[in-house]
């Protein structure tokens, strides 16, 4: 279970502005979260806190009731938390077969080729290219996501995992999510403002201006939004 605290934030901000204003929530094994939101409303900043990127002003955060607050990232990583960056990082000289062997803790390739199966790609094709500039946006997307599920992870973060990739990859990436989901006791943390992944997830965030504007079921959400949506057409008609 991970827990946060009274959560603040401002460093860096100008004029010491806060990005995060005193957050509280609690995030339970084999959930999907959704968070969601207008920019800059401080969405990628609580996934770097929760990962260690950054550190609050103020308040704990607790993984199964320890608190890992002053933890830095590889500790943190040690004890089953995973981040998934917005933009996937690029490994000059490493193969797809070593990157996902050190996800792994073994050089098994048969484990190495289920995970590329399980994010769609051919593990023929993919194994032996190098994790650098010659995979798209949506080939690298996918690979890091099968680095996260060769780990066994209490914590999984998504930083808009859509970004960049095209439509057919999101939707390989959206069944991903669902499988994963489905087979793990694992807490997931999404930050999207897509649909399709909205309507995998067990609740919704929205996070605005630094507080948790709303938090119900992505049913609950997604209706609402359609309501929204159909009143704003009517005024406009």
């Amino acid at each position: 279970m991970l827990e946060i605290r009274n959560l603040s934030f401002s460093a860096g901000a100008k004029d010491g502005k806060e990005i995060l204003k005193s957050i509280s929530e609690t995030f339970y094994p084999g959930k999907l979260y959704v968070l969601t939101g207008p920019n800059g409303g401080g969405k990628s900043t609580l996934a770097k806190l929760l990962m260690g990127i950054e550190r609050p002003d103020s308040g704990r955060i607790l993984l199964d009731g320890r608190d890992i607050t002053e933890l830095e990232i590889t500790e943190r990583a040690r004890l089953g938390i995973g981040y998934s960056f917005q933009n996937s990082p690029r490994f000059k000289g490493i193969t797809v077969r070593k990157l996902l062997s050190l996800a792994l803790g073994s050089q098994d390739e048969g484990k190495a080729s289920e995970l590329l199966y399980r994010v769609g790609l051919e593990p023929a094709e993919y194994l032996d290219r190098d994790a650098d500039g010659g995979l798209s946006g949506g080939e690298m997307k996918r690979i890091e996501i099968a680095t996260m599920l060769a780990r066994e992870l209490k914590v999984a973060i998504f930083d808009e995992p859509e970004a960049g990739i095209d439509l057919w990859s999101f939707r390989q990436l959206s069944e991903t999510f669902r499988e994963a989901h489905e087979r793990r006791d694992l807490t997931m943390l999404i930050i999207s403002h897509q649909e399709r992944i909205m309507s995998l997830a067990d609740e919704v965030l929205v996070l605005v201006d630094g507080r948790i504007a709303s938090r119900e079921s992505a049913e609950g959400f997604l209706a609402g939004m359609g309501a929204k949506e159909r009143k704003e057409e009517a005024i406009h008609a």
